[in-house]
């Protein structure tokens, strides 16, 4: 049974909408798919390393073409056994793997080793390649898989010098020892797999790198792997650091701070409520504000920030970046549900790609003992034992991304092998470092570093930062940039993800927040025995203040690294960092807004995203309490699936007050006049509101911002735009580009509305009626090294999903967003799963991950969720052991080897 509502699903033919019936892999393969190089889009960091790769793609299509036979064992080869008995060296005895319909896996265990040695195996048949990119990007060897590439040795320079796997191998040496146990028995368990197969066994990927370069069978999977992967996911979900570049690069072109602030605006609690109350906080505190003395005129201090950008957007995003990426997380009193426990409702907005990001999997113990003590289901990462997000027999979690500052810029005044700090010198560390291209020459790379960090402003532009302009103050100095980042000491992430998978209650929550130090993650929790919950963990840097200057030293902008008292002061207790159980109103709602009311607990941003989609969840709960009606999973999953737009709530009605005069342009306009707001895939009026909201953030700020600094269009723009609409001669609206003419607000949004009229003419057709929001916004997964335009038609069918309309967009609950700084409406993050848990009845939860389980493109499992997920559906999430053996489809025996 598959729940929830259905909508319209299309694929790009030739540029028109057509329905898609459902297709196999294979008969994708055989078929081709529509060219989607003629539609824009956004590309991978690594696009070049696509190039490359497309004359080896080449030869592989001659090959597949060649003969039906050969494409079928060349793409079937690496499928997984799933029935009957396997051995597996190390195992103390047997272990059952069922998989349900999905494929989804369920593995049961006499032992904790035996169980996550298991998992390792299952990953490894599931999704080894997967598991292979992640430990090449983040250990910096990216160019020794995919051989000579500029981008992909720009990639391994930067994360060289962030030195992601030796702050993992320095993690490995203070693990407890039982997570060290689950990490070993894990690698084990993949080397297991790995031991008795080549590597056109293991995946097709291999098949096609060793068609232009020599593509040894892969290293043996190292438990410091797993540990540089937790490394990745910090940095997608780091928190601010590109608002902290942004302002002061926008700052140079505009010159005025106070301006600068009117596009980074303080948070509105009057507006949307933050996730606690003051009243709901167990513990507060004071937060500190300081100021610095910087010269932000300083064309030195602006060309090192700029090389600082351009060495940070070398690094491969795995989990997402930027706009869009966030989470929806809350969670309902059992007073108010039908089943009479707790429902949780969670789904992390990521980066979209094929495979998905979460694996789906159970781990239980035969016995749950103290020795034994796992019996879990839910999301997990491949290359990472245990479970992310999930739910035991007593407690189920969400997480959501906190978006704490947990990275400063310091500009540094370098000369030579050391730096000024107050007043005197200190040394700059350096190392080397050297990437092996495969096919190619080795490369070195010197990697310096200050008291606060690498320096990354010399990875990428170091021409331009040595001959910038130098700051008066630092005559004879380099002026560079490093960064201070928490996930560049070693810290207990690996300890907290296995802890949260044996956890309790609010206890063990608290225990289990300790420990998760980076990434900086909202817990939302329940209990079966009805306690509901939140907590806030991280390892939150604590900011001195210091009076006299011109910009804020919270966080917001760059410091100055040659006086220590801009530097970090330690840490936020963890027993000071917010939390609350069983609130008052019944519910706790954490998706990505403040955490605590402006001024009350510890500081932790001021770089939130703005609330709106936590605002209208707030509001969807409170209204379907009113009714007195208790809720139920269903109930759950029609919110996750809300497509209410904020952007028109706070722009549709100034924009119906405009006069448009010609009748062919008024058309959009009168498509916003019996508009529910629902941005929906069939709606017509939704794809020529966006097209009018991406229109006017390029009239009103292109003229005044960076080149690269663009709005994109997420709730920071939302917010601005908000604001600025009550003041209609405010000078953002002013086109610069028309010297001698002052425009206002009614000017550009008239313009802006115009013109997308015209836009969505030549892109759609003359007929507004017969737009479609699900014509321009479509959910596009690729593979991150096959995947690209560049390659072959018939190797990106093969390996990239169908792509589907999907409703939604950016800051709406069901948040498919979009970059309005680009030509392309396409999803560029998007819910990676979801679920509901029903903590009064665990067989009757739900849920879903973007494409499937299976990381195989010749798997039936490999797609067989992605539609469901485009409509909004789910499957069933049984989870007792008479229900997961119902649904048990197909059963494997690990045995120990003789």
């Amino acid at each position: 049974m598959i729940t929830g509502r259905p909508s319209r699903t299309f694929r790009r033919s030739g540029g028109r909408a057509a329905q898609d019936p459902a297709a196999g892999r294979l008969g994708r393969l055989r078929l081709g798919r529509a060219d989607r190089d003629k539609y824009p889009r956004t590309v991978s960091r690594l696009r070049l390393v696509r190039v490359a790769l497309a004359t080896v793609a080449a030869v592989l299509v001659l090959a597949l073409v060649a003969t039906a036979v050969v494409a079928v064992v060349v793409v079937r080869r690496p499928l997984p056994e799933v029935s009957g008995e396997l051995a597996l060296p190390g195992l103390d005895a047997d272990v059952t793997v069922t998989r349900d319909p999905r494929g989804v896996p369920t593995i049961t265990a006499t032992t904790t080793e035996d169980l996550f040695r298991a998992q390792g195996y299952v990953a490894a048949q599931d999704r080894f390649f997967e598991m292979d990119y992640r430990r090449h990007v983040t250990s910096g060897r990216l160019s020794e898989l995919v051989g000579e590439n500029e981008d992909a040795l720009a990639a391994d320079k930067v994360i060289r010098t962030f030195g992601w796997r030796r702050v993992a191998e320095q993690e490995w040496d203070i693990l407890d020892p039982s997570t060290r146990d689950a990490l070993q028995a894990y690698a084990d368990g993949v080397n297991a797999y790995l031991s008795t197969r080549d590597p056109s066994q293991v995946a097709v990927e291999y098949a096609v790198l060793g068609l232009r370069l020599h593509t040894p069978a892969p290293r043996e999977w190292d438990p410091v792997d797993s540990l540089a992967w937790l490394k990745a996911l910090a940095w997608d979900l780091r928190g601010n650091y590109d608002d902290e570049l942004a302002r002061a690069q926008t700052f140079a072109s505009v010159q005025d701070v106070a301006r600068v602030e009117q596009l980074f605006p303080a948070y509105a609690d009057d507006v949307n409520a933050p996730i606690l109350s003051a009243d709901e906080l167990a513990t507060t505190a004071t937060r500190t504000a300081a100021t610095t003395e910087l010269d932000l005129t300083d064309d030195g201090l602006q060309s090192a920030l700029a090389s600082a950008q351009e060495a940070l957007d070398a690094v491969p995003h795995l989990v997402g970046d930027g706009a869009g990426v966030g989470s929806n997380s809350w969670v309902v009193d059992g007073r108010f549900t039908e089943s009479g426990g707790p429902l949780l409702a969670n789904d992390p907005h990521l980066g979209i790609s094929a495979p998905g990001i979460w694996a789906q999997v159970a781990l239980r113990c035969a016995e749950v003992t103290a020795q034994c003590p796992y019996d879990v289901s839910g999301f997990s990462n491949a290359g990472m034992p245990g479970v992310v997000i999930g739910h035991n027999a007593d407690l189920a979690w969400g997480l959501t991304n906190m978006g704490a500052d947990v990275t400063d810029f310091f500009l540094e005044k370098v000369e030579g092998d050391v730096t000024v700090r107050d007043g005197e010198t200190a040394p700059v560390r350096e190392r080397t470092e050297t990437i092996s291209v495969n096919g190619g020459e080795d490369v070195e790379l010197t990697v310096r570093e200050t008291v606060h960090g690498p320096i990354v402003s010399d990875v990428l532009g170091v021409d331009a930062v040595q001959d910038a302009p130098r700051p008066e103050d630092a005559p004879g100095r380099q002026l560079e940039v490093a960064l201070a980042w928490t996930a560049l000491q070693p810290g207990h992430t690996a300890d907290a993800l296995l802890a949260m998978a044996r956890a309790r209650d609010a206890d063990d929550v608290a225990e289990v927040a300790a420990l998760l130090e980076v990434p900086a993650q909202n817990i939302v929790f329940a209990t079966t025995d009805g306690h509901i919950g939140y907590q806030a963990p991280g390892r939150i840097p604590v900011r001195s203040t210091v009076t006299g200057g011109a910009v804020p030293s919270d966080g917001t902008w760059p410091r100055p690294g040659w006086d220590s008292a801009y530097d970090w002061q330690g840490y936020v207790d963890p027993a000071d960092m917010p939390r609350a159980l069983d609130p008052a109103e019944g519910f706790v709602v954490a998706a990505n807004q403040a955490v605590t009311p402006t001024g009350v607990g510890p500081f932790l941003t001021k770089d939130w995203d703005y609330g709106y989609r936590s605002q209208r969840i707030r509001t969807l709960l409170e209204e379907r309490l009113a009714t007195g009606e208790p809720l139920d999973v269903e109930d759950m999953a029609q919110i996750q699936a809300d497509q209410r737009n904020p952007y028109a709530e706070a722009l549709v009605p100034t924009l119906l007050e405009l006069p448009i005069d010609d009748a062919f342009d008024d058309d959009g306009q009168e498509l916003l006049r019996d508009w529910d707001l629902v941005s929906d895939t069939d709606s017509a009026a939704a794809a020529y509101f966006a097209a009018v909201w991406r229109t006017l953030l390029r009239l009103a700020f292109d003229d005044e911002l960076p080149d690269d600094a663009s709005p994109t269009g997420d709730s920071r723009w939302l917010e601005v735009v908000r604001r600025l609409v009550a003041d209609p001669s405010s000078p953002w609206w002013d086109d610069r580009s028309t010297p001698g003419v002052v425009e206002g607000r009614d000017e550009i949004l008239t313009r802006a509305m115009v013109s997308a009229r015209r836009q969505l003419t030549t892109q759609l057709g003359r007929d507004a009626e017969d737009w479609r929001w699900g014509m321009m916004h479509v959910a596009e997964p690729e593979h991150p090294v096959l995947g690209g335009p560049s390659l072959p038609g018939l190797v990106r069918s093969f390996v990239n999903p169908s792509p589907l309309s999907v409703g939604g967009g950016s800051s709406i609950v069901d948040a498919t967003a979009w970059d309005a700084s680009t030509p392309s409406y396409a999803v560029t993050a998007a819910p990676s799963m979801r679920m509901v848990v029903d903590l009064g009845d665990l067989d009757a939860s739900t849920w879903v991950t973007l494409t499937g389980t299976s990381g195989h493109p010749a798997s039936v499992h490999y797609t067989d969720q992605f539609e469901e997920w485009a409509t909004g559906r789910t499957f069933p999430w049984p989870f007792t052991r008479e229900s997961t053996d119902a649904d048990a489809k197909d059963r494997l025996t690990l045995v120990p080897a003789s």
